[in-house]
């Protein structure tokens, strides 16, 4: 079921358009990821979700509804820079916001005390917030955003100065919220992280989605035909062959796009006969790293040479 709906969301700050004419659906038990290099326009979508931003035309429903301030009553939200107040104790953070969204009592502060120990922060409960690392600070920040168990969650950067292991049990903690039935909204500008963890993307890029959609689906769509292989000597005498439409070679990493999808057998068997050890090939599938790079890196190195 359809639970939020951006209708040709448009935002202007002065003559820039930060956000162009963009539309994109969340469904309900997915984690859905707005997706995008640093700028294109991710932060100030989610504002406007919330109210922040007032969009200069377009429309936001969720279950069927303008949304207006009463949305943020179901709505646990990470933003991208940090709220805190430096001079409290972390604890009392905690509580400090759960109140805010009219949840207290010894109930509350026992989840508290349960989610801080999880990010082995218990020892630090009664520290100042100015006195914890970024990387501490930002999980306060994220245990604050759920702590009141709300139905929907919009994380804008969550993974920002968190170390691997943190990282790792963030991603843990994301996934039971899923299982719970959360609807999740993940902005980054971290394909492998959103990779792991969504089922619906949408790629903003200068203001504009350019690729939306179930992540499943996209990564087929892109990846038929394609052949990464990692061998012990030069293939160029591949690229010969009729039905190669593209080949790509790093040292001893080659990709290979053929004319169909069923053709890595035959390459395989040519690579045989040439006499090339094989050390890894991967057919029919791609990153969502990699798909990232081909649409927006492209970009990227033609706004280069034109400088």
């Amino acid at each position: 079921m359809e639970v939020l709906k951006v209708n040709n969301l448009l935002k202007k700050f002065q003559n820039v358009v930060a956000v162009n004419n963009i539309s994109f659906s969340v469904y309900e038990n997915t984690i859905f990821g707005l997706i995008g290099r640093n700028g294109a326009g991710k932060t100030t979508t989610l504002r406007m979700l919330m109210n922040i931003y007032f969009p200069d035309s377009g429309e936001i429903l969720f279950k069927g509804n303008k949304v207006d301030d009463s949305f943020k009553e179901y709505v646990g939200y990470l933003p991208e820079e940090r709220g805190l107040y430096n001079k409290m104790k972390v604890l009392d953070t905690l509580l400090f916001f759960a109140e805010i969204k009219g949840k207290n009592g010894k109930e509350i502060k026992r989840k508290a005390l349960e989610y801080l120990d999880r990010f082995d922060l218990l020892n630090r409960a009664y520290s100042k917030i100015e006195d914890l690392s970024k990387g501490n600070q930002q999980k306060v920040q994220f245990i604050a955003t759920i702590l009141h168990d709300p139905e929907f969650i919009i994380l804008d950067e969550p993974f920002s100065g968190l170390d691997p292991i943190n990282t790792e049990l963030l991603i843990d903690i994301i996934l039971e919220m899923k299982k719970r039935g959360k609807v999740i909204i993940l902005s980054t500008h971290l394909m492998d992280y959103a990779e792991k963890l969504c089922d619906d993307i949408a790629l903003i890029n200068r203001g504009k989605i350019i690729l939306n959609g179930k992540l499943s689906e996209i990564k087929e769509n892109f990846s038929k035909g394609r052949i990464i292989i990692k061998h012990d000597k030069s293939i160029d005498f591949i690229k010969d062959f009729p039905f190669v439409l593209d080949f790509s070679t790093t040292g001893h990493l080659s990709e290979i796009k053929v004319d169909n999808e069923n053709r890595g057998n035959e390459i395989l068997r040519i690579l045989l006969e040439h006499n090339v050890g094989i050390k890894s090939i991967s057919m029919n599938d791609v990153s969502l790293h990699e798909i990232f790079v081909s649409l927006v890196g492209e970009e990227i190195t033609n706004e280069i040479g034109e400088k």
